[in-house]
């Protein structure tokens, strides 16, 4: 990995991430509760992204998820058929009523189906400066052209310029942020945070950017300077889940108190690992175990004693249910 710091400005916007952390008062003052991470996002029946994603995700790094329900997939582990998106009163209503009773310390923004609903996540949010706000941008390759557009310009004019770092795939931010780019190489992460900068973005995480000899590298830019860059060996199977993955991670632990460099990658070194897990539970692509951290280590079996006398307290059963 390599990092690289830029100077500190002398204004920071609010939410910013590179504050110094607190001193041991402040922190003896603070709850021992988990952080709290308001979750914007669609249910996915497949586990592949979604609500059910973010919720693995944060509580595997040790956040507590608030999820409002945008909209649901009809999709299977190989590709999106569609999508319903709720009406924009009951999005604001479920915000509404959680904000009301629980202080959060980010929130999170993944794909909400509708320009109307950005306008009424971009409200919710704008009555909460002080909150970081974290945006994922999807791949929205498999929706409806005629929807994609206006979708794309309402996230760019009105949660853009509240969020404090955007998250996406380097092809996906490209084609949205820089659809007229004429260079002879692709943009880097720094162009691509350039282009997010002139809406009010100081923070790109930009991802999957293709390097030779098999690796990917994933790139924490702002639009004056590269802060951190982190590569991984490219790994063998088609994902589902990664981007939400990813997000989901540096949202819980940016909620945590992590510095923005350090929780990146964190959050990266957590996806490679859920990425490695992998498993195929339907027909369709590999989904990220988000769990994989509870799984027994391999020579944890081998440790067992052969000799040992069985445990019987419970009667043997045949068939589990």
């Amino acid at each position: 990995m390599t990092i690289y710091l830029h100077p500190a400005d002398s204004a920071r916007k609010p939410g910013n991430l590179n504050d110094p952390p607190p001193d041991a008062e402040e922190l003896a003052e603070r709850d021992l509760n988990p952080p709290c991470v308001l979750v914007f996002n669609a249910s996915d029946p497949s586990g592949a992204g979604g609500l059910g994603a973010d919720a693995l995700a944060m509580a595997s790094v040790g956040a507590h998820m608030l999820p409002v329900v945008t909209g649901a997939y009809a999709r299977d582990t190989a590709e999106i058929f569609d999508h319903f998106a709720f009406e924009e009163e009951a999005i604001a209503e479920q915000a509404r009523a959680i904000l009301e009773d629980v202080e959060v310390q980010l929130i999170k923004v993944g794909f909400v189906g509708t320009p109307e609903a950005l306008s009424t996540i971009a409200e919710t949010a704008s009555d909460y400066p002080e909150v970081p706000l974290v945006a994922y941008m999807p791949n929205l390759s498999w929706w409806d052209e005629n929807l994609i557009e206006g979708y794309l310009d309402a996230f760019r004019e009105l949660l853009l310029p509240q969020a404090t770092v955007l998250v996406g795939n380097h092809s996906t931010l490209w084609r949205w942020l820089l659809p007229d780019w004429s260079g002879e190489r692709p943009p880097g992460a720094r162009d691509i945070a350039k282009a997010a900068g002139e809406f009010g973005v100081p923070y790109t995480l930009v991802t999957g950017m293709v390097l030779p000899d098999q690796f990917i590298d994933n790139v924490l830019a702002s639009p004056q300077s590269v802060l951190a860059s982190e590569k991984y060996e490219r790994l063998e199977a088609v994902f589902a889940g990664a981007g939400d993955t990813l997000s989901a991670a540096l949202a819980a632990l940016l909620a945590s108190g992590t510095d923005l460099v350090a929780a990146t990658t964190e959050a990266l070194a957590y996806m490679d690992r859920c990425l490695d897990a992998g498993f195929r539970p339907g027909m369709g692509h590999v989904l990220p175990d988000r769990l994989f951290w509870a799984e027994p280590e391999d020579d944890e079996d081998d440790d067992e004693d052969p000799d040992a006398t069985p445990d019987f307290a419970l009667p043997p059963h045949d068939t589990r249910h």
